[in-house]
């Protein structure tokens, strides 16, 4: 799990700088939450890989990383995602979240990846819901 990212980055943004450093076609899940109000990034990502081999680089790499594309005195840390460890718990915990509702937009949603390509995202086993707005 990547933390203190910067708010005012976007998937796509975190998407590219994980593959800038190193990593592209390396990881099999990757979710940046967005605040649906204020479209901004919460700070934080996870990022599961294919290899477990892989997460130590990632660790030192991304660890006090600080060369963002946008301007942030942030320093990135990493840590270990908890409850939600692999690929099929992560596709768990989401598969039927309203995050997954057909009125989100697809930047805010979780990606399942294999071989480097973005692949479907597995589908929900029940009816998702549509995502409360918090006032």
């Amino acid at each position: 799990m990547l933390r203190n990212l910067p708010n005012n980055y976007s998937r796509a943004m975190v998407l590219k700088m994980i593959d800038d450093e190193g990593f592209q076609g390396t990881y099999n899940f990757v979710y940046f939450p967005i605040d649906f109000r204020s479209r901004a990034g919460l700070g934080y990502a996870f990022v599961n890989f294919e290899d477990p081999v892989t997460v130590d680089r990632f660790w030192r790499t991304f660890e006090g990383f600080s060369n963002w594309m946008l301007p942030s005195k942030k320093s990135c840390f990493v840590s270990w995602c908890s409850p939600h460890q692999g690929l099929e718990a992560h596709v768990e915990r989401y598969r039927n979240s309203p995050i997954m509702h057909p009125s989100v937009p697809d930047e805010y949603k979780p990606l399942v990846f294999s071989g480097g390509a973005r692949v479907p995202f597995p589908a929900p086993t029940k009816a998702v819901r549509a995502p409360r707005l918090r006032t």
